[in-house]
């Protein structure tokens, strides 16, 4: 919570962003308007507490505080989860201004704090339940209501709610692929969504009224259109702009150019560094796809390129894929972006194959013929594992770039640095006067991304200039 809490707080400066994750504020390319940060913020809370003001507004006589605070909790909570399928839906009018990754973690931490407020729900009534409530006591404050059909209902999204975030949390040991894991993602968000609504509506005091009923059924419905987009209606536009693998080759150890080409017309209109959505070899309404950066610049209007490391299930494969392969691609999304933002020079910060979107930033200043100085602080574990080491070499007689190597393991002869991109390296490389004036674009292993941030926050630098994307959130 304290590093998006930091994140939100940097967004001021509609041109000089800090993401979330990702640190920005910049609107995502393809995106014509988005919503201001604080103002999602406002409306998630708007939308959280209006349960409880409508309750509260039918002036029913108050019961006992436990059983008050339950229903508080409940209805507020499942507000709240029904809002979460917007969250992450990949809806750039949503995310457009803070970035997908502040969008996501945000999607995560309010999930598992709701389901506190569920958790806690059915323990804190201290009201006798009955199936039917007493005669005289119309206004149900004297008896809870709860038939076997509501019961049954709350039951089965009570427990789904749970299992959604045990295996959120411990996906990675609990196995399986993530095709799997997302497909039952989803099933059990309906079923959170479909058997709460009747659980609400069936054994809620306060949401048998007329006006809050309808208020869940439009979240409701809300909620079933955001699955429907992402998983019927994008995909039914992909089919309409595809693309064919042009070319898979080898670029370094485990690591592969995958190129793609639209059949048609141009690619997406996108900025350097953000990332998309990519489905290779399926229809656009399977789950198989996976989010892969942008190595390319814009400037390739015929091509999209990729640099893929081998270390998942599709990943493991992707050498095996011929040219001529149907491909998919959602997007833009991400914020890693230079546009809208000034800097007296760019430090790019890559680990391993986070160097991707870095390439296509990169790239995009070498066509611009960009006089700022630039410094790309790039580690691998070992030497076979840098990607377009010639190409890096002839763009430093472009640009005014340094290129410094940082390997964990060192072949005989190097020259170079050795070790990590610790604390100590970033400031020796990238330690000046006015580092404070300069932008900072990371992206690589969770753990590197950290301490890079955390040390370049203690050189001075504002968290508005610094601008990184992860793909993990725990």
């Amino acid at each position: 919570m304290r590093q998006l809490y930091s994140r939100l707080r940097a967004i001021r400066n509609p041109m000089i962003g800090a993401l979330p994750q990702s640190n920005t504020n910049q609107v995502s390319a393809g995106s014509t308007w988005v919503f201001s940060p604080w103002l999602l913020i406002a409306l998630y809370l708007g939308f959280v507490l209006t349960p409880i003001l409508l309750a509260w507004a039918q002036g029913l006589p108050p019961r006992k505080w436990q059983d008050e605070l339950s229903s508080g909790l409940a209805l507020s909570a499942f507000a709240g989860l029904l809002i979460e399928f917007v969250l992450s839906g990949r809806f750039r009018l949503v995310s457009g201004h803070i970035g997908i990754d502040t969008t996501m973690r945000f999607h995560q931490l309010m999930a598992r704090s709701l389901t506190v407020f569920i958790l806690m729900h059915p323990f804190l009534y201290v009201t006798p339940m009955m199936n039917d409530p007493l005669p005289w006591d119309t206004t149900a404050q004297h008896t809870l209501g709860l038939t076997m059909a509501a019961f049954s209902t709350g039951l089965i999204a009570w427990l789904a709610l749970m299992l959604i975030v045990f295996f959120a949390i411990f996906r990675e040991q609990t196995g399986g692929s993530y095709e799997t894991w997302r497909l039952s993602h989803g099933i059990a968000a309906v079923m959170i969504a479909v058997f709460g609504m009747h659980h609400t509506i069936d054994a809620g005091r306060y949401s048998s009224d007329s006006t809050l009923a309808v208020f869940w059924f439009v979240l409701l419905t809300t909620a079933i259109f955001t699955l429907l987009w992402v998983y019927a209606l994008k995909p039914c536009g992909q089919l309409r702009n595809p693309y064919s693998v042009q070319s898979v080759r080898s670029v370094a150890l485990k690591t592969w150019e995958l190129v793609v080409t639209p059949l048609e017309g141009d690619v997406i209109d996108f900025s350097a560094g953000q990332f998309v959505w990519l489905n290779v070899g399926h229809s656009p309404f399977s789950l198989h796809e996976n989010p892969f950066s942008i190595a390319s610049a814009p400037v390739s209007r015929n091509q999209i390129s990729f640099v893929i490391k081998e270390v998942g299930d599709f990943t493991r494969s992707i050498g095996q894929i011929a040219p001529g392969t149907v491909a998919y691609v959602d997007g833009p999304h991400g914020n890693l972006t230079l546009k809208g933002r000034n800097g007296a020079g760019i430090a790019l910060i890559a680990g391993g194959v986070g160097i991707a979107p870095l390439l296509g930033i990169l790239r995009q200043l070498r066509h611009d013929r960009d006089k700022r100085p630039i410094v790309l602080l790039y580690g691998n574990r070992v030497h076979d594992q840098i990607v377009y080491a010639e190409e890096l070499v002839k763009m430093q007689e472009v640009l005014n770039l340094r290129v410094e190597h940082v390997l964990g393991e060192q072949p005989r002869g190097w020259q170079g640095r050795s070790g990590i991109i610790d604390a100590s390296t970033v400031r020796d490389i990238l330690g000046r006067p006015d580092a404070e004036n300069w932008l900072y674009f990371v992206c690589g292993p969770l753990p590197m991304i950290e301490g890079v941030e955390s040390t370049l926050l203690s050189m001075g630098v504002s968290n508005r200039q610094i601008i990184s994307e992860r793909f993990y959130y725990d």
